[in-house]
């Protein structure tokens, strides 16, 4: 009986030190997985709230779509095509005869410009006077249907337009006698031009010459593809119903973006997506080598003094506020590589010189710039990470610092650097400000005809664009809607890419396994 009871304290006290491990386990699981929870639920009212906003965008885009052939505005848009690429033509030649270094043969080339941008007068008058026929026949229909009206028009002028008769059989009619207009006026410029083709002067330099030839075989498709135009007027026809899914087509394989216009508005994402993709480009090709690489050797190269002084620096950049990284690029970095592409040495690049300083490689350089200390830091702790087991047999081997870097440390941490380039790519493709300032902020695909001279171009991305407009539109329009709609899709973009990058390092895994 003596030996039981400090036998039975002594169980009591382990029994109360297992109840103390337990609660302090407890505490520690609900703290960790109540995070985890509150990371859930944000990222459920996140999707909630963007498909809430974006919500009715397709069906007013939709009654947008239809108003837009039921009042001819569609029927001009043809005949417009080929203004606009007469108008694209004449701008080519002024661009030729800037190229040109002889004054005589420039001088010939914009007369030349000027008689060929004459034979497209009639067409320009032609175009104007049927807009005005579609504009008034659109204002009036959406005056009759209290769905196609826009919610930023004023009540005064709606009432106007449900008073104001109308004729839409009529109207439609008398738009569609531009037809037989429009046909006279192409056989007219087929006449005027082709003895300007035939008779058009030669440039001096080798790469003008080129150019003018590629020209001249445009001009020629255009004047080919002028009597196809009047086919397509005449099978035009405004009863035609546009299907559901081409609300959803035109945003996710529109090619234009434009609102507040006159005309029509447009609400097309790929100009913003490839914008993007051209920035993010640029920053990773010059991220991912310099963060990766200065990672392995400030891990396993540098000497301790050189690692107190190299990753405190790289670090530091990320300190940095974007939109002062923005005003270097706009002064600084935009500035130079203009300049560079202006030298004489530069002149073997075939898009060399370069006119915009605001571009996709202005921008891509400065988020590179944002995103090595991201991928530097996570890397490195990848690197650190790797047993040091691997690296001791790797030597034992007979293998050099070199082999041993590049066949086991950088594999068994190539998920930790696949997470480190997919943070970075976080970083590239949500930054708002550096975009805002150093793209560009041109709504238009680039002309990937040009090669890499596409990166040279003004640009547009999908976060530029909702930070430019989210604070000019009317909540609740079909403006409004389609910017919720730019978020949902970066937002499943980013969500798509961490999927796919989780997929490769399982894959990765499995095949070294």
């Amino acid at each position: 009986m003596e030996n039981i009871a400090p036998r039975l304290s002594i169980l009591r006290a382990q029994d109360a030190a297992r109840r103390r491990i337990f609660s302090i386990e407890t505490i520690i699981k609900g703290f960790f997985g109540g995070n985890a929870l509150v990371a859930v639920v944000v990222l459920a009212l996140i999707t909630i709230f963007l498909f809430r906003e974006g919500f009715g965008f397709f069906g007013q885009n939709l009654a947008n779509l239809r108003l837009y052939r039921r009042a001819g505005l569609e029927y001009v848009d043809i005949m417009r095509a080929q203004a606009d690429g007469h108008a694209a033509l004449v701008r080519w030649l002024h661009q030729i005869s800037l190229a040109e270094s002889v004054p005589n043969s420039r001088e010939q080339i914009d007369q030349f410009a000027d008689k060929f941008s004459g034979a497209g007068t009639e067409l320009s008058a032609l175009v104007s006077d049927a807009g005005d026929q579609a504009l008034a026949l659109r204002e009036a229909l959406a005056g009759r249907e209290p769905g196609n009206v826009d919610i930023e028009t004023p009540e005064a002028d709606s009432e106007a337009a449900l008073a104001a008769p109308i004729d839409v059989k009529a109207s439609l009619e008398s738009l569609r006698t531009n037809t037989a207009k429009f046909e006279s006026v192409a056989i007219s410029m087929k006449q005027n031009t082709q003895p300007l083709l035939n008779e058009a002067p030669q440039p001096s330099s080798e790469k003008a010459q080129k150019s003018f030839a590629k020209w001249k075989a445009g001009a020629v498709e255009y004047l080919n593809n002028l009597p196809k135009t009047v086919d397509q007027l005449r099978r035009w026809n405004p009863d035609v119903p546009i299907p559901w899914y081409r609300s959803v087509t035109s945003f996710l394989f529109g090619k234009n973006w434009v609102t507040a216009s006159f005309w029509q508005d447009w609400y097309g994402i790929i100009p913003l997506l490839a914008g993007s993709i051209l920035v993010s480009l640029v920053a990773l090709v010059i991220a991912v080598p310099l963060g990766v690489s200065a990672a392995i050797y400030v891990s396993e190269v540098a000497a301790s003094g050189e690692k107190r002084l190299i990753k405190p620096y790289i670090e530091f950049i990320s300190a940095i506020p974007s939109v002062v990284l923005g005003f270097f690029g706009i002064a600084v970095v935009g500035q130079a590589i203009r300049a560079l592409s202006q030298t004489s040495f530069m002149k073997w690049v075939p898009f060399f010189p370069i006119s915009e300083r605001l571009n996709a490689v202005t921008a891509g350089c400065l988020l590179a710039l944002m995103a090595i200390p991201t991928i530097f830091t996570l890397a490195e702790d990848a690197l650190r990470n790797v047993p040091r087991g691997f690296k001791e047999a790797s030597y034992a081997l007979g293998a050099n610092r070199l082999q041993t870097i590049a066949r086991v440390l950088v594999p068994a941490s190539l998920s930790g650097i696949i997470s480190a380039i997919l943070l970075g790519l976080g970083r590239v493709i949500g930054e708002t400000m550096v975009v805002l300032l150093c793209a560009g902020n041109r709504i238009a695909i680039p002309d990937f005809t040009q090669g890499l001279g596409a990166f040279f171009q003004p640009v547009h991305t999908m976060t530029g664009i909702i930070a430019q407009e989210m604070g000019e539109v009317v909540r609740g329009s079909i403006h409004y809607r389609a910017l919720f709609m730019v978020g949902l899709i970066l937002f499943v973009l980013t969500l798509g890419i961490n999927y796919l990058a989780q997929k490769m390092v399982a894959r990765y895994r499995m095949s070294i396994g």
